[in-house]
C-alpha cells in the first residue's frame, strides 16, 4: 500500500509561483512511475505531468509545458512539482497518483493507469 499525501497549495496572483509537494510512503517508492493531475470545478480530472521511476522521462499537458516542471528525489520518498508563469486557468485542485512504472509511455498520462492517488491540495490563481 502506498500513501500519498500532497502540500505547497495556496493563493497566489497571477505570473506567480507555487511549489507542490508529494510525500509517498513506502519502500518501493523508486519503482513507481509519479504524476499531478488537476481537477477544476465542473471539469473532468486532467493529466498535468508525470515523471518515470529514475526520473529520465517526463511528460508534460501542452498548457503547462514550458511553465511547470516534474522533479523527484527518490532518497526523501518525494515528488514536486514547480509551477510558474501560473495562470487564472491553473486553479484547481491538484492530485498526487503513482503506479507501478512498466515504461509504457502512453500510459503516464492517463488517470486510470494508477493505483494510489492522495487527497489533493488546493490551487487558486487571481488575476
Amino acid at each position: 500500500q502506498v500513501q500519498l499525501v500532497e502540500s505547497g497549495g495556496g493563493l497566489v496572483q497571477a505570473g506567480g509561483s507555487l511549489r507542490l509537494s508529494c510525500a509517498a510512503s513506502g519502500r518501493t517508492f523508486s519503482s513507481y512511475a509519479m504524476a499531478w493531475f488537476r481537477q477544476a470545478p465542473g471539469k473532468e480530472r486532467e493529466f498535468v505531468a508525470a515523471i518515470s521511476w529514475s526520473g529520465g522521462s517526463t511528460y508534460y499537458a501542452d498548457s503547462v509545458k514550458g511553465r511547470f516542471t516534474i522533479s523527484r528525489d527518490n532518497a526523501k520518498n518525494t515528488v514536486y512539482l514547480q509551477m510558474n508563469s501560473l495562470k487564472p486557468e491553473d486553479t484547481a485542485v491538484y492530485y498526487c497518483a503513482s503506479t507501478w512504472d512498466n515504461g509504457v509511455k502512453s500510459y503516464y498520462s492517463m488517470a486510470r493507469q494508477y493505483d494510489y492517488w492522495g487527497q489533493g491540495t488546493q490551487v487558486t490563481v487571481s488575476s
